[in-house]
C-alpha cells in the first residue's frame, strides 16, 4: 500500500522551463543561445543546485564566460528566481492527497536561495512532511544517496512510497533504490497512474 508520496519541485509543483525564461530576458537569437549554453546547461550551474558555489561567485562566473556585465548576469538570476512559481493544479492535486491521509515530501535538486525564496512566498509548502534540497544535503537526483537521505532521514518504507519527477533519469534512479516512480508528462497522466497506484487491489 502506498503511504507515502514525494514530489520534485521544477516541472511538477513549479514552473521551470528555462528556454521561456531565456526569451523572456533576451531578444537576441546568438545570445539566447550562449546563455543556456554557458548558463543554464554549464555544470556550475549543476555546482549551485549541489550547494557547492554560492550566488556571488556563480553570477561572477557567468559574466566573465559571456563576456557581459555582473549586473546583468546578477539580473539574469532574479529573473529565474521570479519565474518560479506554483502550478495550481499540481498544489492542488498534492493537497487533495494529504486530505486521503497520504503523507508528502519534496525532493528537489535546487539552491537554498532560490529554494527559501519559493518557500517565504508561497504557503503549500506547509503540505510537506519532509522537504529534502539538493543545495542543503549536498547531494543531487539522480544520485542514488539523495534518494537513500530523504528515506532514512524521515523513515519512510520504500516500498509504500511513491515518487513523482518530470525527468527520466530521476524516475529510474528513484526505482533502483526501489521506490514506486511516476514519470509527470501532465497532470492528468500523473494523477492517473498515481490513482491505478492508490486504488486497492
Amino acid at each position: 500500500m502506498i503511504r507515502n508520496v514525494i514530489f520534485d519541485l521544477g516541472g511538477v509543483l513549479v514552473t521551470w522551463r528555462p528556454q521561456e525564461i531565456i526569451d523572456a530576458f533576451y531578444a537576441d537569437d546568438a545570445l539566447r543561445a550562449a546563455v543556456r549554453e554557458r548558463v543554464f546547461q554549464h555544470p556550475d550551474w549543476v555546482e549551485m543546485d549541489r550547494g557547492m558555489l554560492d550566488e556571488p561567485a556563480l553570477v561572477a562566473r557567468f559574466a566573465e564566460r559571456m563576456d557581459r556585465p555582473i549586473s546583468e548576469m546578477a539580473a539574469l538570476l532574479d529573473h529565474v528566481r521570479d519565474s518560479l512559481r506554483p502550478l495550481p493544479a499540481s498544489v492542488a492535486l498534492a493537497s487533495s492527497l494529504r486530505d486521503r491521509g497520504l503523507t508528502l515530501y519534496a525532493l528537489s535538486n535546487m539552491s537554498m536561495p532560490m529554494f527559501r525564496h519559493l518557500e517565504s512566498r508561497y504557503g503549500f509548502f506547509g503540505l510537506f512532511d519532509g522537504i529534502v534540497i539538493s543545495g542543503d544535503v549536498k547531494l543531487l537526483k539522480p544520485e542514488r544517496e539523495i534518494y537513500e537521505h530523504l528515506v532514512s532521514r524521515f523513515g519512510v518504507r520504500a516500498e509504500e512510497t511513491v515518487f513523482i519527477d518530470d525527468l527520466p533519469r530521476n524516475v529510474e534512479a528513484a526505482r533502483d533504490v526501489g521506490l514506486e516512480a511516476i514519470r509527470f508528462e501532465s497532470l492528468e497522466q500523473c494523477a492517473r497512474e498515481l490513482e491505478a497506484l492508490l486504488a486497492p487491489d
